[in-house]
Parts: C-alpha cells; structure tokens; sequence
C-alpha cells in the first residue's frame, strides 16, 4: 500500500518561505539538501509524518505561474477561529471564515491563507473528515 510522504512547491525565497511557514503553522526544516541547481527544504512538525517539500530553483527570480491546475495545501487546527486571529495579528492576512454546510450539518469551518509565492493554504477545523 502506498503511503503519502510530502508534498512540493517551488519557491523563490527559502528564508522568507521558511519563515512563513514555520510562523504560520510551527513546521520546522528537517533536512536541507543542496544540489548544484537547485535546493530541497523538507518541513514538518511533530502533529504529522507528511513533510511539505520547498524546492528553490537556483538563480531564478521571476514568480512562478501556477497556472490554473494547482488547488492548496491543507492543514488542520483545534480551533480555527482562534487560529485566523493568531495569524492575523502576526500580519500573514488570512482570508474570511468560511462555514460550508451539507444536508443542514456542518461539513467544514475553514479559511484561507497565502504564502509569501501566493500558494493557497485552506486552514480547517478538526471535525468530521479533516481530523
């Protein structure tokens, strides 16, 4: 059975993307590996095994077009209004809370965050599906 490991996105900044996402959702590098073109950054923390994969493609600095295919990352919190507050006041501009209900029950509390490459991070409450 396959088991998911980690997930990549490309960066033009390492320090200004690890920042961000150690700020906003405590992930801390757990390894760095340097290649000739290009560097690996995995991240993680201790609520998870998944890793979030940074890739920086040496001497670039134009923005990446993620085009119309990319979705988001995803991550869960005990209390998502307490978190939109927290990132709030650390000046990362999270979007609205949003409430998406199914057949009169709450299926998702949520809201959503960009980093610094404009990557689309949906923040969900832990309830139901996104435990």
């Amino acid at each position: 059975m396959a088991k998911m490991i980690h997930s990549m996105i490309r960066v033009l900044d390492e320090a200004r993307s690890v920042d961000f996402y150690s700020r906003a959702f405590g992930l801390s590098v757990a390894d760095r590996v340097d290649f000739e073109t290009f560097t690996l950054i995995y991240m993680s923390n201790a609520e998870t095994g998944f890793e979030l994969e940074l890739t920086v493609n040496k001497g670039r600095t134009a923005p990446y077009d993620q085009g119309n295919a990319y979705g988001h990352l995803a991550v869960s919190v005990e209390e998502v209004a307490v978190e939109r507050e927290r990132l709030s006041k650390l000046g990362l501009k999270p979007g609205e809370l949003v409430e998406l209900n199914r057949d009169g029950k709450l299926f998702g509390l949520f809201f959503f965050i960009s980093d610094p490459d404009g990557y689309k991070i949906e923040v969900l409450q832990r309830h139901g599906r996104f435990l």
